[in-house]
């Protein structure tokens, strides 16, 4: 606990006093709720943990963008606000995951799928752990807070891989995420300069930036995890293979996604109801995702956009889909919504869309380090491509002795440490999801 305290304070030690109070105020509000015989009363707990935590996350996260919203809108009615009431608040890293594991706790409680421990080390380094801390996953107390109460040992088979996990995930950050980000802020950061060519290709390499850069970071935090012998759930699955939205949402950033649909689409009915309120509760859910993701309409809409895929997919499709054909148009579709999730503003991301179907005009190459950049980008996005494709399709379609498949994967990672090194971008570049 210590560890992970030092960890988030190095960044701003001000803001430990937000982890330490949700953690307080969740650990006994943990027990409220198991000790109370009164159903009314039980809620009553539940309510005053979800309120401080939403409350802390509302505040630091949302109060300009809703104070900002409301004078635009006062604005479209001829009121014009001398003051916007705005204040200088700083995003606190990591309150949208952490506010998200302590709410599921108590939740967990009051649904009786959870006993509350006595041990408050232990519960706050669950709150708290440093590997998934500021970014995740989002873990549920049922797997991670038990494993603080159990005896570790050291085992090298375990340490072993959670250091290849790792060596993955800064592949993906560094070579994948940080070498397409040259291109893709080259192009959304200058859109007006732009044509659609140049806003295709870089929407595509946006798709793989967001994907090598969080799933990067979900297989550091589970490598790290893993050397001190903790267990952290699978993030990704291999998203970009789904032959369909909803497919997609069952591989992408599963902690968060495997949240909603506990939390929040299931208590609201889920499919179990009648079909307009089945496609409510679709749409209503993914519109909640994309605020979580941003304080700023275009989180709004990408979340919006999504729930009308799912929704046209549940009027349009009896049955799953599968097929390369599908995949291709999954992939098209999500691309599509990345343009909102990634554009300024909606009027630059409506301006981009407008300008790929009226003015394709000419791809934007650059120069100099710009294009080798944009080459090792797409050299290291192959060969995630052709790493992925074998785990998806052909994993077990080759019989090969373990000592040669070892030797194998020695040589596969020291060409990974080596490209790493070689091609990786060493600079002061975040992770995206640390703005969320």
């Amino acid at each position: 606990m210590i560890a992970s305290y030092v960890f988030y304070g190095w960044w701003d030690w001000r803001f430990l006093s937000l982890i330490a109070l949700s953690t307080v105020m969740d650990y006994f509000v943990g027990f409220r709720i198991y000790e109370s015989t009164n159903k009314e009363h039980r809620k009553r707990w539940l309510w005053l943990s979800m309120v401080f935590n939403l409350g802390l996350l509302g505040f630091f996260k949302y109060y300009n963008f809703f104070i900002d919203s409301w004078i635009d809108m006062l604005s479209s009615f001829g009121y014009q606000s001398e003051s916007t009431w705005t204040l200088q608040v700083i995003l606190p890293v990591g309150i949208s995951f952490y506010t998200f594991q302590t709410m599921s706790y108590s939740i967990d409680i009051y649904r009786e799928k959870l006993k509350p421990t006595r041990d408050f080390i232990a519960f706050a380094a669950f709150v708290s752990f440093f590997p998934q801390l500021v970014a995740g996953p989002i873990e549920r107390a049922t797997n991670l807070l038990p494993q603080f109460l159990q005896k570790r040992s050291f085992s090298y088979k375990t340490f072993s891989y959670g250091a290849k996990l790792m060596i993955w995930g800064f592949f993906l950050k560094l070579v994948v995420a940080d070498r397409a980000a040259i291109y893709v802020n080259a192009v959304y950061n200058n859109v007006e300069n732009h044509e659609g060519l140049s806003f295709i290709a870089a929407t595509i390499l946006f798709a793989f930036q967001i994907y090598g850069d969080f799933a990067g970071y979900s297989l550091i935090a589970i490598g790290t995890a893993k050397l001190f012998g903790f267990d952290l759930m699978t993030n990704f699955r291999r998203p970009y293979f789904s032959a369909s939205v909803s497919e997609f949402w069952t591989r992408w950033h599963i902690s968060l996604s495997t949240w909603f649909r506990d939390y929040l689409y299931i208590p609201l009915g889920g499919n179990r109801v009648v079909k307009p309120r089945w496609l409510f509760n679709l749409f209503i859910t993914f519109l909640i995702s994309g605020l979580w993701h941003g304080a700023n309409w275009t989180f709004v809409f990408w979340g919006a956009l999504n729930g009308i895929y799912l929704i046209a997919e549940v009027l349009l499709f009896k049955k799953d889909r599968k097929g390369i054909f599908n995949v291709l148009i999954t992939f098209i579709l999500i691309n599509f919504a990345w343009i909102f999730f990634r554009a300024n503003s909606i009027e630059q991301a409506l301006y981009i869309v407008k300008t790929i179907i009226t003015s394709p005009g000419r791809l934007y190459i650059g120069s100099g380090d710009d294009i080798a950049a944009s080459i090792y980008a797409v050299l290291a996005i192959t060969i995630l491509f052709l790493v992925e494709t074998k785990k998806e399709y052909f994993d077990n379609l080759f019989s090969v002795s373990r000592s040669r498949i070892e030797i194998l994967r020695l040589g596969g990672y020291a060409a990974v440490i080596f490209m790493i090194l070689y091609f990786g971008v060493f600079g002061k570049s975040q992770f995206i999801y640390f703005q969320f």
